[in-house]
């Protein structure tokens, strides 16, 4: 569950920012995830449905100076959902599936607004 992950060149990744609504407690969240993430790894991994590997980050509240072209200081307090697939086709179908609905709509419950955005992979690189 918390082991480092390898991403192979040329997969796709989605990206998900999940709103959360006012006086949600991040432990709410974080069950409602684990539950949902689990399902994703266990029912759609590999061959299975093209799930690669995936990260969820909590917003810490920082916002870059040097690294923002606005002038926005804040955000609203969100969960970004990172996952790697195979193919956007894959993804889809996973997501349609009454397994995982099941387990988003409980995560929806909690949140505003959820945005999921996919994304080819143009580089990748590590220190030499």
């Amino acid at each position: 569950m918390f082991t480092p992950i390898t991403i192979p060149f040329g997969v796709k990744m989605l990206f998900n920012t999940v709103k959360l609504r006012p006086g949600v407690a991040m432990e709410d969240v974080e069950m409602a995830l684990g539950e949902m993430c689990n399902v994703v790894k266990d029912t759609y991994g590999g061959d299975k449905g093209g799930f690669v590997a995936g990260q969820v980050f909590q917003f810490s509240g920082f916002v870059s100076d040097e690294g923002s072209l606005s002038g926005a200081k804040a955000a609203e307090s969100h969960v970004a959902i990172v996952t790697y697939w195979r193919s956007f086709e894959e993804h889809e179908k996973s997501h349609a599936d009454k397994v995982f609905k099941e387990k988003f709509t409980a995560l929806g419950k909690l949140c505003t607004d959820s945005k999921e955005f996919g994304y080819d992979m143009l580089w990748q690189g590590v220190p030499e």
